[in-house]
């Protein structure tokens, strides 16, 4: 049985020194995966994966990497939505906000819709500033991803 990991679409993420310091403490693999060469710890315990600078490569990767020893941490709701498809013990934003099989539908229409208005010239708003309780609520929600995956696999 494969040990789990933590796949990281990490382009813009938010949240790695985090991951990196939940990974020390509970001996989860953690695959960086991007379209550039970040700088990532030297860690048995991290790997970095640079992806092709095409579109949706990074998500291609870490979607066909998902199964269900992997918790993917993702702002992409389509990555969202293809990591559950494929078995994802976990799919959590940034912000900690966890992206389930009963809650990925509606955020898959609400990314739709925004994205038409936003289309037909409709001014709308982005996302809230990332914060400390963004920060927070990540690791809470990374540490009871873990929890449960590592019950569910024994």
């Amino acid at each position: 049985m494969a040990s789990l990991r933590i796949l990281v679409d990490a382009d813009a993420c938010p949240v790695k020194d985090e991951i990196y310091r939940v990974a020390w403490r509970t001996g989860a693999r953690v695959a960086i995966v991007s379209n550039a060469h970040l700088r990532v710890p030297a860690h048995p315990l991290i790997e970095r994966v640079v992806v092709a600078d095409t579109f949706d490569a990074a998500d291609d990767w870490i979607a066909a990497h998902t199964d269900p020893a992997a918790i993917v941490v993702t702002a992409d709701i389509l990555l969202a939505d293809r990591c559950l498809k494929a078995g994802a013990a976990a799919v959590i934003a940034p912000n900690g906000k966890p992206f389930t099989t009963s809650s990925i539908g509606s955020a898959v229409a609400v990314r739709a819709i925004m994205s038409d208005l936003r289309a037909g010239g409709d001014r709308i708003g982005g996302p809230a500033p990332f914060g400390k309780e963004d920060r927070s609520r990540f690791l809470s929600a990374l540490d009871a991803a873990l929890v449960r995956a590592g019950r569910a696999r024994r």
